[in-house]
C-alpha cells in the first residue's frame, strides 16, 4: 500500500483542516500518482475537496467512525478492519493513503511506499505526519532535483519500507 503527503520542513500536513500551502507541481504529482487508483481518506479530508465530492477517476474509500455516514460515490468504512476487509479487492499497488493526520497515522503500519512532497519551510500547523526520518525502517529511495514554488522550494521524496532480513 502507498500513501502521498505534503510536509513542511516539521513534518506539519495541515492547519485547521487546510492544506499548508497549494503547490500546483505538487497537486499535478498527486493526480498523477492517484488517478485511476483507489484513494483512502478521512471524513475530514473529504470536507476539503471542492464541494466536499469524491475525487474523479478514482476509487473514494472514507473512513468515519459514524455508522450513520454516507457518501455518493464513495465506499464508507468505520473502522481499519473494515477497511482491511475492503482493499482485498484491489492490488495494494493502487490504493493510497491520502489523509488526514488519523488516518495517516492509522494505516502508516500497512504501507510500505511513502511518496512525500517535503516543503523547506514551517508553517503554523496543527497536523503532523510521522517522522519517517527517525524511523529506521524507512528509508529515501528517490530525490527529485530541488523544485520552487515562488520562493519555496521542495523535494519530491520516495520512502520505502526496509525488507525484513
Amino acid at each position: 500500500m502507498n500513501l502521498i503527503v505534503a510536509v513542511d520542513e516539521n513534518w506539519a500536513i495541515g492547519n485547521k483542516n487546510e492544506l499548508l500551502i497549494s503547490i500546483p507541481a505538487d497537486h499535478k504529482f498527486f493526480r498523477q500518482e492517484t488517478t485511476g487508483k483507489v484513494v483512502v481518506l478521512g471524513r475530514k479530508t473529504l470536507e476539503t475537496f471542492p464541494q466536499g465530492l469524491p475525487l474523479k477517476n478514482r476509487t473514494n474509500i472514507i473512513m468515519s467512525t459514524n455508522k450513520a455516514y454516507q457518501v455518493k460515490d464513495a465506499v464508507v468504512v468505520h473502522d481499519v478492519e473494515e477497511l482491511l476487509e475492503e482493499l482485498k479487492k484491489y492490488d495494494t499497488e493502487d490504493v493510497y493513503i491520502v489523509g488526514g493526520e488519523s488516518v495517516y497515522r492509522q494505516l502508516l503500519p500497512y504501507c510500505d511506499v511513502a511518496h512525500v512532497t517535503k516543503i523547506d519551510h514551517a508553517y503554523a500547523a496543527d497536523a503532523y505526519f510521522p517522522n519517517l526520518d527517525e524511523m529506521p525502517e524507512w528509508q529515501i529511495t528517490a530525490d527529485s532535483e530541488e523544485q520552487t514554488y515562488f520562493d519555496i522550494t521542495y523535494h519530491f521524496l520516495k520512502y520505502e519500507r526496509k525488507k525484513q532480513q
